[in-house]
């Protein structure tokens, strides 16, 4: 895979990341980096995050949710990289699940 092809990639963050404006850090570098995709609190207090766009901004926004906003606290990051599917128009909030 070259960093200019298109890629997916889906992230768990664990360590004090609800409650610390995590979501809106992530929408906001996934805007930056024109990514789409969602992320969303976990029932078990985690942060899920599945994102699609060109690999190198992906390693861009992997790089990011590894420190996450002031107040968070990113004890591990957790990830895959996906097949690039095309599914998202937009990168949103997504519901907790």
């Amino acid at each position: 895979m070259t960093d200019g092809e298109n890629s997916r990639l889906h992230v768990i963050i664990t360590g004090r990341v609800q409650g610390v404006s995590f979501r809106y850090f992530v929408m906001e570098k996934a805007d930056a980096l024109n990514l789409r995709g969602w992320v969303r609190n976990r029932w078990d207090g985690s942060v899920e995050v599945t994102a699609e766009g060109i690999h190198a901004d992906l390693e861009q926004l992997l790089q990011h949710l590894h420190s996450g906003p002031p107040m968070a606290r990113v004890d591990h990051v957790d990830f895959e990289w996906l097949d690039y599917n095309g599914e998202f128009k937009s990168f949103n909030l997504s519901s907790t699940r």
